[in-house]
């Protein structure tokens, strides 16, 4: 790359049942890495939606966990709150998955589709997109994009769960099947998915389609 490019990455706490997933974090900041990019990671600072024990599958009861202090335990530390990011400070956006996307960044989880966003993370999707900056969404954060973006008949993917994928078209979205190490790219709207593990099933198939996602939107920044 000629310039260094200025690249946020949204986390959403840490285990994919109850924040960011793991693996589709720590991929997306290595290919980012790889390839000389600067990188924002960020969070809301604000509660968790519920913390589940990842040995159970099972939510706890009585424990309550910090979006943004859990999201720094991926980044070693180095994390910013995302209300303090603006879209004038970053070239490209990418937000992983896991539950805690759709739960404590959104509430698709619990809402579906009358979900509703932190207003923080609608801010700066919706700033980019105005800025005519890319916006990479992985795994189950394309339903962001989807609420955010919707008017704008954004081209996503999630893989091909049929329920999923007509959330996204109520929403106004218009969903595409993809395989897991596949992207599609929405060159109008300047917007990149892949499944990741909305397929899976293991972490060499999905870092293909993050590594993919990657090179696309760092080639349109």
């Amino acid at each position: 790359m000629s310039k260094e490019k200025h690249v946020g990455v949204i986390l959403s706490g840490s285990g994919f049942l109850d924040g960011a997933e793991i693996q589709e974090a720590t991929l997306t900041l290595l290919f980012l890495d790889r390839r000389g990019a600067k990188v924002t990671a960020m969070a809301p600072n604000v509660a968790q939606m519920h913390v589940v024990d990842h040995v159970k599958g099972q939510p706890t009861s009585g424990e309550n966990r910090n979006v943004l202090a859990e999201a720094a335990r991926i980044t070693r530390g180095a994390i910013a709150d995302v209300k303090t990011v603006k879209a004038s400070d970053l070239d490209a956006l990418i937000l992983p998955g896991g539950y805690g996307a759709a739960k404590n960044l959104c509430t698709f989880a619990t809402e579906g589709v009358k979900l509703q966003v932190n207003p923080d993370v609608e801010r700066l999707v919706r700033d980019m997109a105005a800025a005519g900056k890319p916006i990479g969404f992985i795994c189950i954060s394309p339903v962001i994009a989807a609420k955010v973006l919707g008017s704008r008949k954004v081209k996503l993917t999630i893989g091909n769960d049929p329920a999923t994928a007509a959330a996204l078209n109520a929403l106004g979205a218009v969903h595409v099947d993809a395989l897991v190490d596949q992207i599609v790219v929405d060159e109008k709207n300047k917007v990149v998915s892949t499944p990741a593990y909305m397929l899976g099933p293991s972490i060499a198939p999905v870092s293909a389609g993050i590594e993919k996602l990657v090179a696309a939107v760092l080639e349109m920044a």
